[in-house]
């Protein structure tokens, strides 16, 4: 059971009401997370709405299916079964249904365990896997990777502490 409410569009504020139909108007739907994180815009705007800039500026600088792969890595790792959940059905509709098995390129391979390190031990990322990263990125890529990889975190931590019900 959520530790956390979500809003109710229909008699939310008036300032939320407009994050919610600027937010679809971009194209975007409204989850569970974003009804709970829109308890506070500024908190909304933060964690969603940059975070998908950011993904934009990943899929742009690697590609999109090496960005869900890497961000669905990180959420395994997590155990997160809101975004697992999420990357799992966007992967069944790219006719991927084994991810354990599926066969990446050197590169996926690559990012996958990156976003796994990160998630497990941030602290303790090995210095074999981060020369690999190095010699396949470059540093402003480095950069994105990580950062988004922190926001994907921060998702999975935000709807595992609060216990945001996955959509099934």
């Amino acid at each position: 059971m959520p530790r956390i409410s979500k809003i109710n569009p229909e008699t939310a504020p008036e300032h939320v009401k407009k994050a919610i139909e600027e937010h679809v108007a971009a194209g975007y739907r409204i989850t569970n997370e974003k009804l709970t994180l829109l308890h506070n815009v500024t908190a909304f705007k933060a964690l969603e709405e940059q975070s998908y800039e950011l993904d934009k500026e990943l899929q742009r600088l690697i590609g999109k299916r090496a960005a869900d792969f890497y961000e669905y890595a990180i959420s395994l790792e997590n155990d997160c079964i809101v975004c697992s959940t999420y990357f799992q059905k966007l992967l069944e509709q790219n006719g991927i249904t084994d991810f354990d098995h599926f066969a990446f390129t050197d590169r996926e391979n690559l990012l996958i365990a990156y976003g796994r390190a990160i998630a497990n031990d941030h602290k303790n990322i090995p210095d074999e896997l981060f020369a690999k990263l190095r010699q396949e990125f470059n540093e402003e890529e480095i950069v994105v990777i990580t950062t988004m990889g922190l926001f994907m975190i921060a998702n999975n931590y935000f709807n595992d502490i609060l216990q945001v019900e996955p959509e099934f």
